[in-house]
């Protein structure tokens, strides 16, 4: 054996045993690694059997010992360009789908299975035998069909590889370069030398790629143990960046545009890669029709808007924080977080909180709640304060007559009849079963009187429709009156009304009772 022959030997040799250490290093720590892991995993072990194959190949003294590592160096060489494809892809978060690993895989599984019926159909080698100037284990081969198909296939695996790697550049930080600087000289490395192999330039009679290939295998090693490759990795910005929820906005210093995540293309489907460089105000007109309801300020903050986009109406949450490297500004993020149906729950629970479910009303806990302050800033101010309650009359005998719908929809019908008589700033709640109540802030007791006898006037003259024919109703309202440097609370108030009320019943009901002419009365 020459020198040569056992320097090349040695060399794809230490190729093989590199990444036979690299494919069970990473297998053996493979759960510390991110998936990616199982990929490299496969990535190097089609590689060492391609180099190993190859090594003894180059032992080989006859024909038939040549034409069998051949066929062990297919079992590995064919799948690992392809492999290699998809472990950047994987790197690099681009999708792995069943239908593109099929299609990566499917021709390295006929390149395999070419060369092991080559002998047939010569598809693969037109010729395939030992040199007979230089002696085996150099071969003289003569190409077929389906090896220039499987050249040109593996040569685009490598390029393309490459070609990705370089792509992501510049949008890489600093810190993970060095992962991309081992990645792209890895695929570089085989794919110069392939390439020099077919267009004659290399020692002829051998494949010279698993030469080189220890190279290759250095930088990944250099790249796991010195930049944390497969624990940390500049995809985890691209996975989280675009799987995130929030839909996100980069701006620069002079807020342009110059980046979005999928989640923003999905809340605002008009959002386009040709508007990177606009400045975001001038953005902002293109995908919702007016100004930007914010100022674009420096310090994080948080605030809600409306936005309508394909004719829905969505409430998002908007957030801006700014992007600084030491103390110079580099732009800034604008966070939308779509709380439509938080915003839409909230909604929902409110109105069951304070809201009666069968007259849509205020209930009394949200009486109280809205009232009571008013109520506390008219005692201060010496202002007028006045509250009414309203009892329908003979509603138990509704009840056991009709039955308790027809009492629901007598209660709902006197509600509306008296809403056609109220202003907005009249505060109108359900009491309590056929009770109700009024808070008229800034009214007198006498104000007070005169809209109970108008709502009382309203509901008798309009009688309920029913199956059961028309069924009159009359109310009857106690009115009362804080007084002016009175210490009483809402409840007192509240308590002197219901007097009043019990005095109007007392009176034969469909009337209007005030507490004073009450007080009078019994005193």
């Amino acid at each position: 054996m020459d020198s040569h022959l056992t320097a090349y030997i040695t060399l794809i040799c230490t190729s093989g045993v590199l990444n036979l250490y690299l494919c069970l290093s990473v297998f053996l720590k493979r759960h510390h690694y991110a998936s990616i892991a199982s990929y490299f995993i496969v990535y190097t072990s089609t590689i060492t059997i391609y180099c190993f194959a190859s090594a003894f190949g180059l032992l080989a003294t006859t024909l038939e010992q040549l034409k069998l590592w051949t066929v062990l160096i297919y079992v590995g060489m064919p799948v690992s360009a392809p492999w290699g494809l998809l472990f950047i892809m994987k790197y690099l978060g681009i999708k792995i789908t069943k239908q593109r690993l099929i299609a990566l895989l499917s021709i390295p599984i006929i390149s395999f299975m070419m060369v092991v019926t080559n002998d047939f159909h010569h598809l693969h080698y037109r010729v395939f035998e030992v040199d007979s100037r230089l002696g085996a284990p150099y071969v003289h081969q003569e190409i077929g069909i389906w090896y220039v198909v499987h050249g040109i296939f593996t040569f685009s695996c490598m390029f393309i590889a490459f070609f990705l790697v370089v792509s992501h550049w510049r949008e890489t930080a600093k810190e993970y370069r060095p992962q991309l600087l081992s990645l792209m000289w890895g695929q570089l490395v085989p794919m110069v030398t392939a390439f020099l192999y077919l267009i004659g330039l290399t020692p002829p009679g051998f494949d010279p790629v698993p030469m080189v290939l220890w190279l290759s295998s250095l930088l990944y090693l250099w790249a796991i143990n010195s930049s944390r490759l497969f624990a940390i990795m500049p995809i985890a910005k691209d996975t989280i960046f675009n799987s995130i929820n929030d839909g996100v906005m980069v701006l620069d210093e002079s807020l342009r545009l110059i980046e979005y995540n999928q989640a923003s293309k999905r809340m605002f489907p008009a959002l386009r890669k040709s508007m990177f460089g606009m400045n975001f105000n001038d953005v902002w007109q293109v995908l919702s029709g007016c100004p930007f309801p914010f100022q674009l300020e420096t310090d994080q903050v948080g605030k809600e808007m409306d936005i309508v986009n394909d004719e829905s109406q969505h409430v998002y949450q908007v957030r801006t924080s700014p992007l600084q490297q030491g103390q110079n500004s580099k732009g800034s993020l604008i966070i939308f977080t779509d709380i439509t149906e938080l915003k839409r729950l909230q909604v929902k629970l409110e109105r069951q909180a304070f809201y009666d479910e069968l007259t849509q009303i205020f209930n009394r806990r949200a009486f109280f709640q809205k009232c009571e302050q008013a109520f506390v800033a008219a005692q201060k101010a010496s202002f007028s304060f006045t509250a009414i309650l309203m009892d329908i009359d003979f509603f138990k005998k509704v009840n056991d007559t009709y039955g308790h719908h027809i009492g629901d929809e007598l209660l709902k019908h006197v509600v509306q009849e008296c809403q056609t008589q109220l202003t907005d700033d009249i505060l109108f709640a359900r009491y309590g079963g056929e009770e109700f109540v009024l808070a008229l802030n800034g009214q007198t007791e006498a104000e007070g009187e005169a809209l109970a006898n108008q709502l009382r006037q309203a509901v008798a003259a309009h009688p309920l429709m029913t199956d059961y024919g028309w069924i009159s109703v009359t109310i009857s309202c106690g009115v009362a009156e804080l007084e002016k440097g009175s210490e009483d609370t809402l409840s007192q108030l509240l308590h002197k009304a219901d007097k009043a009320l019990y005095a109007a019943k007392g009176a034969g009901r469909n009337q209007v009772q005030v507490y004073k002419e009450v007080l009078k009365v019994t005193s």
